[in-house]
């Protein structure tokens, strides 16, 4: 069969590009996200882990060229907002050569980890204090009905190196886990921007 017939279906390789707003509690729509065919977002359905679980099932069955456009609820996309999402970190744990960067931790700046896996999670600053860090590692887009609106760019079989990767987030695209989407395609249950093909970890 050829890459233009192929479906998106467990085991498929597949890129995709779109518009991720934030729908308002008036109705209005914000965009807070934008792939495009330069940096399409990437996964493997069915083993590329975390995907929003609302775009992977209207993804599934959809070809080369196939457009989607839907709406989402919290449930479906970003999840709910969880409480158990803040960690307080101590301070010590982002000295740089012995030095803490007040300016760089001030609340409401994103901070950048890694977790456990070698995935990148952000966490919000949402205060400093004189021994630790409280970061906010809830997705921005918790609680959130959302609207997805986009496209299939390609279907094909995955790559050996794409199914075993020795690094990044395993979706078989050129970002190596340090943003393939920019939380729009991923159900980071931690939040964070990082990984659109999906990443799933904490600190």
């Amino acid at each position: 069969m050829s890459e233009q017939n192929l479906k998106i279906e467990p085991g498929k390789y597949f890129e995709i590009v779109y518009s991720l707003f934030r729908v308002n509690s008036d109705g209005s729509e914000t965009l807070v996200h934008e792939v495009d065919a330069d940096e399409p977002d990437c996964a493997i359905l069915g083993i590329t882990p975390g995907f929003v679980p609302a775009l992977e099932t209207r993804i599934t069955g959809l070809k080369k060229g196939d457009t989607f456009d839907f709406f989402a609820d919290p449930q479906d996309a970003f999840g709910p907002y969880d409480p158990e999402e803040i960690m307080t970190l101590p301070r010590d744990r982002f000295l740089i050569d012995g030095k803490f960067d007040e300016e760089m931790f001030a609340p409401g700046s994103l901070i950048p980890l890694m977790t456990s896996d070698g995935y990148r999670i952000d966490g919000v600053v949402v205060e400093l204090t004189p021994t630790d860090v409280r970061l906010d590692f809830n997705h921005p887009l918790a609680k959130d009905r959302v609207h997805y609106k986009g496209s299939v760019e390609l279907v094909r079989e995955p790559t050996e190196e794409e199914l075993h990767p020795a690094h990044g987030c395993g979706c078989g695209c050129h970002h190596e886990g340090e943003g393939c989407g920019d939380g729009c395609g991923c159900h980071h249950d931690n939040g964070g921007d990082a990984c659109g093909c999906g990443c799933d970890g904490k600190c």
